[in-house]
């Protein structure tokens, strides 16, 4: 039976662009995001191109949600073998102390406790079975802060750390961590940010190409396909003119 990968957020941008990816190399997905509208299509798309989704709807953010969803996972869909953590998000762009109550709670909620729950709630069926991959989303923010920013770097920077304690407690076993930060890529992360603004989001990729979700979809894919005694622990991906998180040269 094919391998099984889990991805959350995977209704758009970079989650999407996994769940095609990984289709295509014959993994079984489950699909997890909050519309389900949304991911019944991309459960009809892919399953007319042969392969087998699952697609639970909940929002990382609520514990409660999530145990449960994991917990009713059919038999047949529990052994998972790939998790990607992909579920996140930016909001805001303001000065720390100008920022918004809720954008902070959302992002916390999301990027880091979201991504906690899910570790803890599959990784120690993988540990029992001796096999899986956990590949954490990231981000060339969590390497440093930038103006505007520092609450959406903080809980990248600790996605950075939360993947290499995972990958420390998981040295005794065959399971693997990666750590994946990407720079700037052109999905709905921007107008996310800037919550439904879609002019000022298209000025972010003004004068670059940008990556793009398959851009990073390939590098999950590498990760997950190495061989057994080969851990890709972290990849930084930057489009050919971003040197940092900051540093952008503009044509």
């Amino acid at each position: 039976m094919n391998k099984i990968t889990l991805i959350t957020g995977a209704t758009s941008g970079i989650g999407l662009a996994c769940a095609r990816k990984f289709a295509g190399a014959g993994y079984r997905l489950i699909l997890t995001g909050r519309n389900e509208s949304r991911l019944e299509e991309i459960r009809a798309e892919l399953t007319a191109q042969g392969s087998e989704v699952l697609t639970l709807c909940f929002d990382v953010r609520e514990r409660e949600e999530t145990e449960k969803a994991i917990a009713c996972l059919p038999q047949e869909w529990s052994e998972i073998d790939v998790l990607v953590n992909n579920a996140g998000l930016a909001l805001g762009l303001e000065p720390e102390y100008e920022g918004r109550f809720d954008d902070w709670e959302t992002m916390i909620d999301t990027n880091i406790k979201g991504l906690l729950w899910m570790t803890r709630l599959v990784v120690p069926g993988m540990v029992e079975r001796g096999r899986g991959h956990i590949i954490n989303i990231g981000s060339v923010a969590g390497d440093a802060a930038y103006a505007g920013g520092g609450v959406y770097c903080a809980t990248k920077a600790a996605v950075k750390t939360l993947s290499d304690g995972l990958r420390i407690d998981l040295a005794p076993t065959p399971i693997r961590v990666t750590n994946l930060k990407p720079g700037l890529v052109e999905t709905n992360f921007s107008r996310v940010r800037f919550h439904g603004d879609a002019k000022r989001a298209e000025k972010v990729y003004q004068g670059i190409k940008p990556l793009t979700g398959d851009d990073i979809a390939d590098v999950a894919l590498y990760a997950a396909q190495a061989p057994a005694h080969v851990q890709i622990a972290e990849v930084l991906i930057l489009a050919t003119h971003q040197a940092s998180g900051s540093v952008i040269a503009r044509q």
